[in-house]
């Protein structure tokens, strides 16, 4: 047990370092989210019988989209229609909102919004309103925090979804307290 609390700063330190990697171009620091983000990826407690979806108020960014826990989704603007193109490192950070069922629709959620896209390992990703939808490592597991609004990582940015499907752009102040 020793190596536990070891393996835990370990991951801390290469999530704070791909937290300000700015675009995800340093093959090195992608190499170490590889190496260690892949266990914190929050777990699919839902999955048995489809993620839930649905909206929180989350900072200044108003309502946004979150799992049935509380955790802030994402939509990567590299994605184009409902196929992913963040897979390896990329994943690790921005690890899939993965279901095993359909998708279920929470309060404020629209179900006719929601679907689910085939990844290229096979597994099934949620879609809100046609995007790929993603949660943010450094995010953990706890509901409230939006630390990947806004990043530019592994060629574009990221960015959380209204109600609606779109995109919500923070209006500055840094609307998660991380400072990007």
């Amino acid at each position: 047990m020793v190596g536990v609390p070891l393996a835990a700063a370990a991951l801390a330190a290469a999530l704070l370092e791909v937290a300000g990697c700015g675009d995800g171009d340093s093959s090195a620091t992608n190499q170490a989210a590889t190496a260690t983000v892949q266990s914190p990826a929050p777990s699919q407690t839902g999955a048995a019988t489809g993620e839930t979806i649905k909206t929180a108020t989350v900072g200044n960014l108003g309502q946004i989209l979150v799992d049935g826990e509380g955790r802030t989704v994402y939509l990567f603007e590299k994605d184009t229609g409902t196929a992913s193109t963040c897979s390896g490192s990329c994943a690790a950070v921005w690890p899939p909102v993965a279901t095993s069922g359909k998708p279920q629709a929470g309060p404020g959620a629209d179900a006719t919004k929601l679907g689910t896209t085939r990844r290229g390992d096979g597994s099934a990703q949620v879609t809100y309103g046609g995007h790929p939808i993603y949660y943010y490592a450094p995010d953990g597991t706890s509901p409230g925090s939006a630390k990947g609004q806004g990043l530019n990582q592994f060629g574009a940015k990221w960015y959380v979804l209204s109600a609606s499907g779109n995109k919500v752009q923070s209006t500055g102040g840094g609307s998660n307290g991380g400072g990007y």
